[in-house]
């Protein structure tokens, strides 16, 4: 089947930021996923928060691995760089990169499938570094492209669409990043754009590992009676911890907001991201309050989305391995073979 690309041509009256482009070149080709399917609200969100914060898409890298997940950065971000790798391998394909060229910024998509079963150790490791990355996993609890078997996400006792019941308990990503030390861990819902775009700008903006778990229900094989990550399901089971607004420090943006207490998290680049508190008691400073937290919540069959916790002093792979400022692939032979006295210091260090 040969699908046409979008035209060129888009209406003149569209509106731009800053930097003078519409939401139109913030976008990829016609999707060739399943109509309704989760996947495409959040390519949608990415392309809707990349706008809003008027980031050059020549600036921006995209990295996936196998699965329908990973076919997302084709909907998105067409003008930016992309590399699709293996299965379960775009951590450290993207580690990669992030070392040979710190000034991009990364984006990571991948899958329930893909990070958390074959890629799971990858997965683990790039939480653990911090490297300065968004990692969003499009969560559906099921192999779509091989017709809707359990993944390892998918919740103990959920049911296939053919009535099959999982008796494996399921692994949490959430609870994992922050265990690992990512300094921004979220959960969202694909149908729910008002809370994911302000967490996808606020991620976009963190220094060091931001990751976003996405349910993203599977129109075709996981949203049915019974499945715990289709629409009907998440929407009534939701518990959000916060409403969210993203605001940066370029222009004053006001918003109107029902009474209730009000958090104000600065990230590293200055950047604001307002929190409107549901829980009384909720920290988003705090890991283990947070792994906690999620814990009760799970057990009682609620699934907790918003913003769960953020370090409010990050760091990354390049702080941690004190890396040069210069990008690796602008280092000149000089500065890579810097002399015989520079290896004889270097190797008496060692001794």
């Amino acid at each position: 089947m040969t699908f046409l690309p979008k035209p060129k041509l888009h209406h003149p009256g569209l509106a731009a930021n800053t930097l003078g482009f519409t939401r139109r070149d913030y976008e990829g080709t016609i999707s060739t996923l399943c109509a309704g399917c989760g996947h495409d609200s959040i390519s949608a969100a990415i392309v809707h928060a990349c706008f809003e914060l008027d980031l050059p898409p020549h600036r921006i890298a995209k990295l996936s691995g196998i699965g329908c997940s990973s076919k997302t950065p084709t909907y998105f971000l067409g003008n930016s760089h992309g590399f699709n790798s293996v299965h379960g391998r775009m951590p450290s394909v993207l580690t990669g990169a992030n070392l040979a060229n710190r000034e991009l910024i990364y984006l990571g998509v991948s899958g329930d499938g893909d990070s958390a079963s074959i890629g799971l150790g990858q997965f683990a490791h790039a939480m653990r570094r911090g490297v300065n990355m968004v990692y969003i996993v499009e969560n559906n609890g099921v192999y779509g492209l091989t017709k809707g078997q359990f993944s390892a996400t998918s919740d103990k006792g959920a049911k296939s669409k053919r009535g099959v019941v999982n008796n494996d308990e399921a692994i949490d990503l959430v609870s994992m990043a922050m265990q690992l030390g990512a300094g921004f861990v979220a959960r969202s819902f694909s149908g729910d754009k008002g809370q994911l775009v302000p967490l996808i700008q606020a991620a976009l903006t963190h220094q060091g590992a931001a990751f976003i778990d996405c349910i993203s229900p599977c129109v075709a094989f996981n949203n049915h009676v019974g499945s715990t990550k289709s629409f009907d399901y998440v929407r009534e089971h939701n518990e959000a911890v916060n409403y969210l607004d993203f605001i940066t420090e370029r222009e004053e943006i006001t918003v109107d907001y029902a009474p209730g207490s009000v958090e104000v998290v600065k990230q590293h680049d200055g950047s604001l991201l307002r929190l409107r508190k549901i829980a009384g008691d909720y920290d988003v400073h705090d890991r283990a309050a947070a792994i906690s937290f999620l814990q009760h919540r799970r057990a009682s069959g609620e699934i907790v989305t918003g913003l769960l916790y953020v370090d409010q002093e990050p760091d990354d792979l390049h702080g941690y391995m004190n890396t040069v400022s210069t990008p690796f692939n602008e280092l000149v032979e000089a500065d890579l073979c810097p002399g015989s006295a520079a290896l004889d210091k270097l190797n008496a260090a060692l001794r």
